[in-house]
């Protein structure tokens, strides 16, 4: 059941939080809805979930017009096509995957000819896969000042997804890393930009992520279940 599911997965949050010697109100939990339907995303808000995540803009939009509770914080949290932002309005609490500048000054302009500021997370390309999305390092080094520059977001923190593995340890050296190169980043003091946030940890290893300082972690299948083919 999602409730129990739910249950064991904060409850493994707050190990992995304590074991690093954290606080684990500090992580908050994103369930991850993507092709689940609305009434498996209001089974888990009634068993307390009220954070999710979804990957498509037209899955998304349709589901959180329907789902309609107020309470609700809904984030986006997959590769993100300029074509779609239009229909981003304020749907959103938090983007998690801005990829580039290019992309950050589109959703800026969409924003503000809606008067309103969008907060965003950075994707960055720790691992250097080809087949990933995200910035390099040295590129996002490079861009923070013009990020910082953009009226219509509010850069939050990073994001980043590292090679799948079927063991969480291999992850950790991507999760340390991306909290190194945060650090160096704030270290700039570049105007404009907030790098609280770090979006890391998956279903596979989101523990491992909370121990490397992930302070939102996208959980999915451990919760929902597994998903319907697309």
């Amino acid at each position: 059941m999602i409730s129990d599911n739910l249950a064991l997965v904060r409850h493994q949050i707050g190990e992995a939080a304590e074991k690093a010697g954290r606080n684990p109100d500090s992580i908050r939990l994103v369930v991850v809805s993507k092709q689940n339907p609305p009434e498996k995303v209001l089974e888990a808000y009634q068993a307390g979930a009220r954070c999710f995540g979804e990957n498509k803009i037209q899955e998304a939009v349709p589901k959180i017009d329907e789902v309609h509770l107020p309470d609700i914080s809904w984030h986006f949290i997959g590769h993100l096509q300029k074509n779609k932002i239009k229909y981003l309005d304020s749907r959103f609490e938090l983007i998690h995957s801005v990829d580039s500048l290019s992309l950050a000054e589109k959703i800026s302009a969409h924003c503000e000819s809606q008067e309103r500021v969008q907060a965003v997370l950075l994707q960055v390309n720790v691992s250097g896969e080809d087949a990933k999305f995200g910035m390099t390092p040295t590129e996002l080094k490079n861009h923070l000042k013009g990020f910082g520059h953009l009226n219509g977001i509010q850069v939050r923190g990073l994001m980043t997804i590292p090679p799948q593995s079927d063991d969480p340890d291999d992850s950790r050296p991507f999760f340390s890393g991306l909290r190194e190169l945060r650090d160096e980043c704030q270290a700039l003091k570049i105007q404009g930009i907030q790098l609280n946030e770090l979006s890391m940890g998956m279903t596979n290893d989101f523990k491992t992520a909370v121990e490397e300082g992930a302070t939102l972690v996208r959980v999915g299948t451990a919760i929902m279940g597994k998903r319907n083919p697309e």
